[in-house]
C-alpha cells in the first residue's frame, strides 16, 4: 500500500514541477518534500521524478504512478466522506480562463462533480481580467487564471509555463516584414505579453485577427493569418512553437493561479481547489 501523503507530496511536485513550489504549496519544509519522493520512490522500486539544475520532470513511470496517485487519492476521500457523513455540500461559483479548456481541466471538473453530487457546481469560462473583477465584485467563490509571474502574492499557485509563439508549420514571415498577430480582445494578458515583447525588441507588428475566443485565436492559426502567443503546455498537437524560426522576442512565463473569494464558503473552494492541485493538468509533451 502506498502512503497517501507521499502520494500527494509527489502530485505536488509532479504539477508544479518543482520541490520548493510543491512545499510551499504543502506549508511543509523542502527536505521533507524530497524525503517523501525518496520514500515513494523506494516504495514502488522505480525512478519517478529526473531532477537536475534546469529542470523537475516525470519519468515514464512517475506519469503513470500520477495517474494512479490520483485515483487511489480520490478513492480515499470519498470513502472518508461516505463512512463520515462529511460528504461537501454547497454552492460554487468558479471562473476558469477559456484557454485552460485545453488542459486536463474539463475532466477535472467532470471527475470532481462525480465526487461531490452535493456541490451545485456553477461555471464561468472568460479572460482572465474580467474573472479577476467578477471574483473581487463577489460574482464568483473560485478562479483559476493566467497571471504575469510575480505579479503579487495573492491566490495558490498551481504551476508555471513559458509563453512561446505559436503557427503553423508552413507558416512564413517574410524579413522585415510586419509579425502578424492573432490575439485576445483588450484587456488580455497574452496580447499585452506579446505587443509589449515586440515593441522593446523594435518588431513591427499588425493585428490580422481579434477574438474573444480561443477556438477563435486556434482557427485564424490554423488558417494560415498569422502567429499568437500560448503557454508552451497549451500548444495543440497541429500547431508548433515559432519563436526560433522568425528570431521572435523571448515572452517570458505565466503563473496558473487559483484565487478564492474570502467570503464565500471554503468547504467546495478547498475541495475544488485541492482536485486541481492533486492533478496534472497537461500531457506530457
Amino acid at each position: 500500500m502506498y502512503d497517501p501523503v507521499l502520494l500527494k507530496t509527489f502530485l505536488a511536485v509532479a504539477g508544479t514541477r518543482s520541490f520548493t513550489k510543491a512545499a510551499a504549496q504543502l506549508g511543509i519544509s523542502q527536505p521533507t518534500v524530497s524525503q517523501h519522493v525518496r520514500r515513494l520512490e523506494t516504495a514502488v522500486g522505480r525512478i519517478l521524478i529526473a531532477r537536475d539544475t534546469r529542470e523537475v520532470r516525470l519519468t515514464d513511470n512517475g506519469d503513470a504512478l500520477a495517474g494512479f496517485a490520483r485515483t487511489i487519492l480520490a478513492a480515499h476521500a470519498a470513502a472518508l466522506d461516505y463512512f463520515t457523513g462529511s460528504a461537501t455540500r454547497g454552492r460554487l461559483r468558479f471562473g476558469a480562463a477559456d484557454d485552460l479548456a485545453l488542459t486536463r481541466l474539463p475532466r477535472i471538473l467532470r471527475h470532481f462533480r462525480q465526487l461531490n453530487p452535493q456541490i451545485n457546481l456553477e461555471l464561468t469560462v472568460d479572460q482572465s481580467g474580467p474573472l479577476y473583477r467578477r471574483l473581487k465584485a463577489g460574482h464568483l467563490d473560485l478562479i483559476f487564471v493566467k497571471r504575469s509571474v510575480g505579479d503579487d502574492d495573492e491566490g495558490s499557485l498551481v504551476g508555471t509555463d513559458r509563453v512561446v509563439w505559436v503557427g503553423q508549420e508552413k507558416t512564413m514571415i517574410e524579413p522585415g516584414e510586419p509579425v502578424p498577430l492573432i490575439t485576445y480582445r483588450a484587456p488580455s494578458l497574452s496580447r499585452q505579453l506579446a505587443i509589449d515583447a515586440l515593441e522593446a525588441s523594435g518588431r513591427t507588428w499588425r493585428i490580422t485577427c481579434t477574438t474573444r475566443e480561443v477556438n477563435g485565436v486556434l482557427a485564424a492559426v490554423r488558417a494560415g493569418i498569422g502567429i499568437a502567443v500560448f503557454p508552451q503546455s497549451l500548444i495543440p498537437d497541429d500547431l508548433v512553437k515559432v519563436s526560433n524560426r522568425f528570431e521572435l522576442p523571448e515572452l517570458g512565463q505565466v503563473d496558473f493561479t487559483l484565487m478564492s473569494n474570502p467570503s464565500a464558503a471554503r468547504e467546495p473552494i478547498e475541495a475544488l481547489s485541492s482536485a486541481i492541485r492533486g492533478r496534472t493538468l497537461v500531457r506530457p509533451r
